[in-house]
């Protein structure tokens, strides 16, 4: 280097000092902090605050109407595991979970791939998935509950006018029948949602990329194979996610629709919770464990789900 040349200090904004300098950072560091405090309280009033006094109940003696009684840990969470239904409850909601999710994101890519490309007819077909996405979930478990009645419902005389029945049809009557007929329910109001979010998924997949398979000679099934399920991965990812957190989780349906029966064959874990807190039992303490209980099995589901898609895409 020549001798001749230095090292210039960073030229500094005319009439800005330092302190001034800092005093700007500071208001925009609290600027900043004024953006995100109200999502802040939200999440801190919404979740943290409710998680916490969860986590206190599940380690203390707090029957419904008596309140906190103290401390008993861990005996909230020997009753809990140790309840009579609560094996029965699990294996009901994973098998469960694994039906809906499989039907959910088959049904849903399914319906992507038919309706991706833009036309009239699609348009129509897009409209008639996704309008039972507009029902919430309670209300659409009402209409099912008439759809389902024997008495009042239409399908029941529709299927014995088809000959396909000999007598009323009780879809709720027996384990197997209460279980469909909700997982029935369920695809039929969710089917939409994941749809569109597979939908999008497949819209943002270059279109050079799928050109460039089908020059290289790979036919349909090969280029869905090995070029759109790769790049789909993300969105597989996240409706995979949500339809397991969605089902592991499951309450509406099955509380309108079956009440856990017929023989509490379809009691789900979050049945349980209820039934333990509020009907019969009445202890929040235990109810509490169930719930801190469902909390890190949801929690460890997501992260194993999270890493194998990552896992998957580095590969």
């Amino acid at each position: 280097m020549p001798a001749n040349l230095s090292v210039r200090p960073p030229v500094r904004p005319a009439g800005r000092t330092r302190p001034a300098l800092a005093a700007a950072a500071r208001r925009r560091a609290l600027r900043g902090w004024g953006y995100a405090a109200p999502t802040a309280l939200l999440v801190i009033g919404l979740f943290v605050l409710p998680v916490l006094l969860v986590g206190q109940m599940s380690v203390s003696d707090w029957p419904l109407l008596s309140g906190n009684q103290g401390i008993n840990a861990p005996q909230n969470y020997v009753d809990a595991v140790g309840h009579r239904y609560f094996w029965d409850s699990v294996v009901f909601t994973v098998k469960y979970t694994v039906i809906a999710t499989v039907l959910l994101i088959g049904l849903g890519l399914g319906f992507a791939l038919l309706v991706q490309e833009s036309s009239r007819w699609t348009a129509v077909l897009r409209t008639s998935i996704l309008v039972p996405s507009a029902l919430g979930l309670a209300s659409a478990s009402l209409l099912f509950y008439a759809l389902y009645s024997p008495q009042v419902g239409p399908l029941s005389p529709l299927l014995r006018s088809l000959g396909l029945a000999d007598g009323p049809v009780t879809f709720l009557g027996t384990p197997d029948s209460a279980l469909w007929s909700t997982v029935f329910l369920v695809v039929w109001r969710f089917a939409g949602f994941y749809m569109l979010l597979l939908m999008v998924g497949l819209q943002g997949i270059p279109h050079e990329v799928l050109e460039a398979a089908r020059m290289d000679g790979a036919n349909r099934w090969q280029t869905f194979v090995s070029v759109t399920l790769p790049l789909l991965r993300p969105s597989l990812a996240l409706c995979t996610v949500l339809c397991v957190t969605g089902s592991l989780l499951a309450f509406d349906q099955f509380y309108i629709l079956t009440k856990g029966g017929p023989d509490n064959s379809t009691l789900t874990v979050v049945q349980l919770i209820y039934n333990v807190a509020f009907q019969g039992q009445n202890d929040l303490g235990v109810a509490a464990a169930l719930s801190i209980v469902v909390l890190v099995v949801l929690v460890v589901v997501n992260v194993a789900q999270l890493r194998a898609m990552r896992t998957g895409q580095e590969d």
